[in-house]
């Protein structure tokens, strides 16, 4: 019994003709008559308006079925990847794999990219990346004004990226990408309880201004540069105030900073880092050393001031000795005061004469 089938294929769609499960090639678009007396043929419709040739047998079909004048076929190894446009705009990136896209309706454009260079560049690098699916093939950093990107593939240094955005290929080696703060910035030094040279204990706190100068050595010679410099910073100060007692380091503190920075720079530079200053912020005494010092200081003003008291009396006892010389040397200059006396005393006053020892009465009408 012959068992004969009708398929109409119309002029946007194409016929994929299978017998037994094998691919024996495409129907154009029309009527076609399929003798089947095992009922072991199959013809699957597709449409060429959908630019996606999608089907499970898609490698038989490439072999054996496809042209290029009816299709785009991409058969994509491990290290290769695929951007596709779409009548003019950008449609998906393509990750390894085989792929048919038909191009009697679409105007299908492709671009076939080396992934072992890891870095993907491309003009329109935007419109790319909005597209849905490409997160799962590309890797984007992006580094801000101020900043820079250290990329490394595989534990090996590549470069150093300043200000922008990149993209990486995934899945083609191992890769790492770490931002580095290239700005000046501060580190606090706080907290820190230093014995000085005469046995005393103290609170110090410092801080210290830096700015990576080399991002490549401050992401590759210590495991963290800030924690590096902090650590420095506080053997050095150790150092420093282990050396002094505390009247010294009192006295001038700035020159325990330029001696701090001075042994901080040399260190500072094997990490990539720029030192630009160095301070002693605060410097903390324990609650009795405190008491003890704000009775010396005390006392110190006090001292000071006694002193100033009896300079000033000696000197006022001075300037009555040159004057009592001076009058009992002139009598002219006596009589002078003595009048300059009773006039002050009669303009603020009444004056009241007592007579009492002999002579005084006359001596008193002569000066009147």
């Amino acid at each position: 019994m012959f068992i004969v089938k009708k398929i109409k294929i119309r002029s946007h769609e194409k016929g994929l003709l299978f017998r037994d499960r094998e691919f024996k090639g495409l129907l154009n678009s029309g009527k076609h008559w399929l003798v089947d007396p095992f009922c072991q043929a199959r013809v699957d419709v597709v449409s060429q308006r959908a630019p996606w040739l999608s089907h499970p047998e898609l490698d038989l079909i490439v072999k054996y079925g496809l042209s290029e004048d009816e299709a785009v076929v991409l058969d994509l190894k491990d290290q290769q990847r695929a951007l596709v446009w779409i009548d003019g705009r950008f449609e998906r990136v393509l990750g390894p794999g085989l792929y048919a896209l038909w191009t009697k309706f679409r105007d299908v454009r492709t671009e076939v990219i080396d992934a072992r260079s890891i870095r993907f560049e491309h003009p329109e690098m935007n419109v790319i990346l909005s597209s849905p699916g490409v997160e799962k093939l590309l890797d984007s950093f992006t580094v801000e004004e101020g900043f820079a990107g250290i990329f490394f593939r595989d534990g090996e240094y590549v470069r150093t990226f300043g200000p922008g955005r990149y993209l990486f290929w995934k899945d083609a080696g191992r890769m790492r990408f770490q931002v580095v703060d290239m700005r000046e910035n501060l580190l606090d030094i706080s907290g820190q309880e230093i014995l000085t040279g005469d046995k005393v204990t103290l609170r110090l706190n410092a801080v210290a201004a830096y700015r990576v100068t080399d991002a490549r050595k401050a992401v590759c010679e210590v495991e963290n540069f800030q924690q590096a410099l902090y650590r420095e910073a506080q053997l050095a100060l150790r150092g420093l105030i282990g050396a002094r007692g505390l009247d010294s380091l009192l006295a001038d503190r700035e020159a325990v900073s330029r001696e701090l920075e001075e042994n901080l720079l040399k260190r500072a530079a094997v990490f990539g880092i720029q030192l630009i200053s160095v301070g002693i912020r605060d410097l903390i005494l324990p609650g009795e050393m405190k008491d003890l010092f704000n009775k010396v200081i005390e006392a110190q003003k006090a001292a000071e001031a006694n002193l100033i008291v009896r300079r000033e009396e000696t000197a006022a006892m001075r300037s009555q000795v040159n004057t009592a010389r001076l009058l009992e040397n002139n009598p002219t200059l006596m009589r002078l005061r003595e009048l300059e006396v009773l006039e002050r005393v009669a303009g603020n006053s009444e004056l009241k004469v007592v007579l009492g020892e002999k002579g005084l009465a006359d001596r008193i009408v002569n000066l009147l």
